[in-house]
């Protein structure tokens, strides 16, 4: 069972935006768990993705 940490900053895709939203996640969920089935042969179903959200501080 593969687990694929991906960390984002927290500010959104336009100026306006402070996050990035549910839909981006999940486009980036999915993304990557399609990766590792090209890749690794990895099954999607056992494929877990952790979105970090980090702050431009840090």
């Amino acid at each position: 069972m593969p687990i694929v940490t991906v960390q984002v900053t927290r500010e959104g895709t336009t100026p306006d935006r402070a996050s990035v939203t549910p839909e981006e996640k999940a486009a980036i969920i999915a993304g990557v768990s399609q990766v590792m089935l090209d890749v690794l042969n990895k099954p999607l179903e056992s494929t877990y993705v952790v979105i970090e959200e980090v702050d431009l501080d840090n």
